[in-house]
């Protein structure tokens, strides 16, 4: 009974003690982390394209996701930062896959279509390597931040259209599963330039007249951070 007392002032005390300690927010947190949220709108410009290839339209990406922000020094200017994203690319061209059965055949279309487009859905691994301007008291500052990331496609689609004729495949078995490149972005305060390069092509056995599609994506525009 006595040790039931002697418990119950015990936390009485403690949560009476925690109460009357007030937390100062003005004071500069010297342990601060940066960025650890960011999205990304870039369009897409196909690389290595076969002969008569034609991009139509915008060729949307966008990039999302969370970084975790590991600071190195002790002004905390450079860090690492290992991530978990998603990314959705919608690539309109001039590329047609005709009906043919089980197997897939690849060409180019030279005749008038209404819509003609793949889109691939990324599970993403970023890491990078980033500095920066910050302080404790300002998170207007200067960055460049760049690194490498591995994409994993669980996804994708193939959408054509023509007068009354339409064309629709998901899950393309010629499609690389697993892709990686390397990315930069670097700007001052909400307004920062992104470019991301993929090293491995999107197909990995597509081939027309016999000769092999070897495209890969190069992305253009902006990236925006959240802490």
């Amino acid at each position: 009974m006595r040790f039931s007392i002697s418990l119950a002032l015990i936390i009485v005390c403690f949560f009476a003690n925690a109460q009357n300690k007030e937390i100062d927010f003005s004071v500069p947190d010297s342990l601060y982390r940066e960025d650890q949220f960011y999205l990304g709108l870039s369009y897409t410009n196909m690389q290595n394209a076969p002969s008569g290839f034609d991009q139509i339209k915008i060729s949307p990406n966008v990039v999302a996701g969370f970084l975790r922000d590991f600071p190195i020094n002790k002004n905390r200017t450079w860090a690492i930062a290992p991530g978990l994203g998603y990314r959705v690319s919608v690539m309109n061209h001039n590329i047609g896959i005709p009906e043919n059965g089980n197997s897939n055949s690849y060409v180019v279309l030279n005749t008038e279509f209404e819509k003609n487009k793949h889109i691939l859905h990324f599970v993403e691994l970023p890491l990078e390597i980033r500095w920066r301007t910050s302080t404790p008291e300002s998170h207007k500052f200067w960055r460049i931040y760049t690194g490498m990331k591995v994409s994993y496609l669980f996804f994708d689609q193939y959408k054509y259209q023509a007068f009354d004729l339409k064309i629709k495949q998901n899950q393309n078995s010629d499609i690389e599963k697993l892709h990686y490149g390397a990315y930069i972005s670097a700007g001052w305060n909400t307004w920062n330039v992104y470019a991301y390069y993929g090293f491995n092509p999107i197909f990995k056995t597509a081939s027309i007249d016999s000769k092999k599609v070897k495209m890969n994506v190069f992305n253009v525009g902006l990236m925006f951070y959240i802490l």
